[in-house]
């Protein structure tokens, strides 16, 4: 529990910091400092892979599966490609939500602050529930298989004209019933009282939209982990880094999105991968032989890369 706690508590005095300090005034994030902690996360991410290292190589947390050191940080690293790439998908609908709520560049960084907090805490239940029904249910591997593959089916072959329209969501609709919503913008506030009546601003409505749709997401995403491995501290940790990583990944996307279109299909890869490897599990197993860990994350890693560069050499054609 000593690694538990001082990982939570790591992550809470930074965004503590990043807000009371690195943001403490509103501004807007522009491209190049959106990159430059981008870079900062990404370095972090794979750097807590040599902590991952020596935290099993020393037996300082539970190691359920009895992983060495070296295959613990691949997983993580794994974890943390797929839960990186997923969030892609994350970012698009977020900008959707910003510009439907007519939320200023400014106040941004400070609705997905408080979207992060929340995600932390439902990341956590909806991690502890799928291991535990892992753990306990050993057939959930083939629902959860069945189901990302399901999810890459339907991104492959569905309707690319449906768009996610915040205002028109049951999300937005029923918060419309239980609280009365401002249209206008009061600074960086989520509440704002008129003729004593207390109402949502936008960025309230918006960070409400954000969390829900960010659980949504969780139901592929937390699956897809599992596919890899199902060691708790290792697809919660890798969340986390991911999720940490997602606001400056916003920023430093959010102006380029359209140029990284081929990048859906990169997902779909990943998806029908993991979802596969966990289908075919037990079959493998009884031939005594499991995909190397390796395999895994060179597989992700290549979907992500060919996706990245097909992107852009499609993009720079078209701006010839």
């Amino acid at each position: 529990m000593i690694v538990w706690i001082s990982f939570l508590v790591a992550v809470m005095i930074f965004l503590a910091l990043d807000l009371g300090v690195f943001n403490k005034t509103p501004h807007i994030i522009s491209s190049r400092e959106a990159g430059k902690w981008t870079a900062i996360w990404v370095a972090l991410s794979f750097m807590f892979s040599g902590v991952i290292y020596w935290l099993y190589g020393n037996s300082y947390i539970a190691n359920p599966d009895q992983l060495n050191p070296t295959t613990a940080s691949l997983k993580f690293i794994t974890g943390y490609l797929i839960e990186l790439s997923l969030s892609i998908d994350n970012i698009f609908v977020i900008a959707i939500i910003f510009s439907a709520f007519k939320i200023p560049q400014k106040y941004q960084h400070r609705v997905l602050f408080w979207g992060i907090l929340g995600a932390i805490v439902f990341r956590g239940l909806m991690i502890f529930f799928g291991v535990m029904l892992i753990n306990k249910f050993s057939w959930m591997t083939y629902i959860f298989g069945a189901f990302l593959i399901y999810t890459a089916m339907k991104m492959l072959f569905g309707n690319e004209d449906e768009k996610f329209e915040p205002k028109k969501s049951f999300v937005y609709k029923s918060l419309k019933k239980l609280v009365p919503i401002s249209n206008h913008i009061e600074g960086e506030h989520f509440f704002v009282k008129r003729r004593h009546i207390t109402a949502a601003t936008p960025l309230f409505v918006a960070l409400v939209v954000i969390e829900v749709m960010d659980v949504v997401f969780a139901i592929d995403s937390v699956p897809a982990i599992l596919a890899i491995t199902s060691d708790p501290f290792l697809v919660f940790s890798s969340n986390i880094f991911a999720i940490l990583g997602l606001r400056s990944m916003y920023f430093f996307l959010a102006n380029m999105l359209a140029k990284f279109s081929y990048l859906e299909y990169s997902l779909i890869a990943i998806l029908s991968f993991v979802g596969v490897k966990m289908l075919t599990h037990d079959i493998l197993k009884k031939y005594n032989y499991e995909i190397p860990e390796w395999m895994s994350l060179a597989f992700i890693a290549v979907a992500l890369i060919v996706g990245i560069v097909v992107s852009l050499r499609k993009s720079s054609k078209e701006f010839i």
